[in-house]
C-alpha cells in the first residue's frame, strides 16, 4: 500500500479513539502526539506537522459534533479533513486532444511514467503517440520504443539527431493524427542551465497544453525546492510522483509540493505500466485511515467488468443494498483487478496494512468464502439474515469447512455491509458518484 508506515500509524491512533470509553482532553492530547509522531516519521515538515495537529486539537476540543454524529466519529472526521487540507487541491488531466511535455531530472522515472500516462489515456479511449527527445541518454529511445510497442502506440524519435527541437518538429507532423502527443524530454543529474534552455526550446515548438514534472518521492522534502525550480524555469501544470508505494519519505514529498501550491495529478504505485493512479487527497486519506476507497475501486472494476454490470454494482453499493451475492461478485472482480495487496485498502471493512503472511492467509480465506457461498441457496445469498445455527451446520457440511469458517464469512459480510451503508449515508459523496454513473464516467 502507498505510505504503508504512515497509514499503519494513523490507523492505530484511530483505534484508540474508537475503543475509548469517552472522548476527553487527555485523549485528544494523546492522539495529537501520536499523529505528530506519525507525520514526522513520514518525513512531513515539522512546521506543517505542528500546524496540522494544533488545528486538530483546537477543533476537537471546541467544535460540537453535528446532529447524528458521535464524538468519536467527529474527531475522526476532523483528522481526515485536516490531512486532506495539507495535500492541496486535486487536479485532473483533461481527456481531450492535446500535447503533454514531461520534464524531470535523471533517475526520477520520467520515461516509464510517460508510458504509464500513455497507457492511462489509452484506457480512457484516446489515441496516443510518444516522442523521444532525450538526446543525451543513449538508452532513452530504445526504452521508450519498447514501452510504445508493449502498449501498441506509435512513437517518433531519431537516435542520430542531436537537437531535441528538430525531433519535436518532425514528431508533430508524423503524429498529427493522434489525440494526445506525449513528449519525453531530456533529464540531467541536476537543474543545469543547458537542460533548462533545451526544455524551453522544445516547449516553444511544441506549445504543450500540459507541462508535467515527474518526481521521485524518495527525495522527500527536497521535492518542494525541485518543483519550484522547474516551475520558475519552464512553468509546470502538474506533478506525478513515482515510487510512492515503497518509501518512508512519501509524506514529505507530497506535503512539500502542496505547500508551494503545485498540484499532484498522479502517483506511481508500482513497476507495471498500469500502476498509475489519479491523486485525489480525499480518497488518498480515506485509504490511509483504513476507511476504504469505493470510488477508485469502482474505476478499476469498470476496466475489467461489463459496463452495465459495473453500473448495477455501483448503484447497489450507493443505495446501501448489499447481500452475499454482491459480496461474491465483488470477490470475483478482485481476481481480475490486479494484486490483492493494492486493492484491500480500497474495500470497506477489509484491513489495508497486510503483511505478506497476512496476505497469503487472506487469499486462502477468500477461496474458503467462495466455496462456502457455493454451498448456499439463492435465498440465503439474497437474505443472509436467514442463516442461523442449523443452516450454518448444513452449509459447513456441504462445503467441507468448519462452522466457524461460515461464521467468519458472515462477520466479514456484516462489516462490509456496515461500511457500505456508511458510504450510502454520505449524501455529498453519493450524489457525486451517482452523477458520474449517470454520465457514464467513473474517471477523469
Amino acid at each position: 500500500m502507498v505510505l504503508e508506515g504512515l497509514g499503519s500509524s494513523l490507523r492505530y491512533t484511530l483505534r484508540k479513539i474508537v475503543n475509548a470509553s469517552h472522548i476527553d482532553k487527555n485523549l485528544i492530547k494523546e492522539v495529537v502526539r501520536d499523529i505528530q509522531r506519525a507525520l514526522l516519521q513520514a518525513d512531513v515538515n515539522v512546521k506543517l506537522a505542528l500546524e496540522l495537529t494544533r488545528e486538530v486539537e483546537r477543533r476537537a476540543l471546541s467544535e460540537k459534533p453535528p446532529a447524528g454524529m458521535s464524538s468519536r466519529e467527529h474527531v475522526i472526521k476532523i483528522i481526515g479533513e485536516e490531512l486532506v487540507n495539507i495535500l492541496g487541491e486535486p487536479k485532473a488531466i483533461k481527456l481531450q486532444k492535446q500535447t503533454i511535455m514531461m520534464v524531470g531530472l535523471y533517475g526520477q522515472g520520467k520515461t516509464t511514467t510517460a508510458g504509464k500516462l500513455a497507457r492511462y489515456l489509452q484506457k480512457k479511449g484516446l489515441s496516443v503517440g510518444l516522442v523521444a527527445t532525450d538526446i543525451h541518454r543513449p538508452a532513452a529511445y530504445d526504452q521508450l520504443s519498447q514501452i510504445a510497442k508493449s502498449i501498441n502506440v506509435p512513437i517518433y524519435g531519431d537516435p542520430d539527431e542531436k537537437k531535441a527541437s528538430k525531433i519535436v518538429k518532425q514528431a508533430l507532423k508524423k503524429l498529427k493524427g493522434v489525440d494526445v502527443i506525449i513528449i519525453d524530454t531530456s533529464g540531467r543529474h541536476s537543474l543545469e542551465s543547458d537542460l533548462i534552455d533545451e526544455i524551453k526550446e522544445v516547449a516553444k515548438i511544441a506549445k504543450p497544453d500540459e507541462s508535467i514534472l515527474v518526481l521521485d518521492s524518495t527525495i522527500g522534502q527536497q521535492a518542494g525546492p525541485q518543483a519550484k525550480a522547474f516551475h520558475d524555469a519552464v512553468g509546470i501544470n502538474g506533478i506525478i510522483f513515482t515510487k510512492l508505494d515503497g518509501t518512508a519519505k512519501g509524506g514529505g514529498a507530497l506535503s512539500a509540493v502542496s505547500e508551494i501550491g503545485a498540484s499532484v495529478i498522479f502517483i506511481g504505485t508500482g513497476e507495471h505500466l498500469d500502476d498509475l493512479e489519479k491523486f485525489e487527497p480525499q480518497r488518498f486519506v480515506s485509504r490511509l485511515l483504513g476507511m476504504g476507497d469505493i470510488q477508485t475501486l469502482l474505476e478499476k472494476a469498470q476496466e475489467v467488468m461489463d459496463e452495465g454490470k459495473a453500473e448495477e454494482t455501483a448503484k447497489k453499493m450507493l443505495s446501501g443494498r448489499f447481500n452475499l451475492k454482491d459480496m461474491r461478485d465483488q470477490m470475483e472482480m478482485l481476481t481480475q483487478m490486479g494484486p490483492l495487496k493494492k486493492l484491500m485498502g480500497m474495500i470497506p471493512g477489509f484491513p489495508a496494512d497486510l503483511s505478506q503472511d497476512d496476505l497469503t492467509e487472506t487469499q486462502k480465506r477468500l477461496k474458503t468464502f467462495e466455496v462456502i457461498m457455493d454451498s448456499m441457496t439463492n435465498e440465503e445469498l439474497e437474505n443472509p439474515k436467514l442463516i442461523k445455527s442449523s443452516r450454518i451446520s448444513r452449509i459447513s457440511r456441504g462445503s467441507g469447512t468448519d462452522a466457524k469458517d461460515v461464521r467468519t464469512l458472515l462477520k466479514q459480510y456484516n462489516m462490509s455491509k456496515k461500511a457500505i451503508k456508511g458510504l450510502a449515508g454520505n449524501r455529498k459523496m453519493r450524489r457525486k458518484l451517482m452523477k458520474q454513473l449517470q454520465a457514464g464516467d467513473f474517471g477523469a
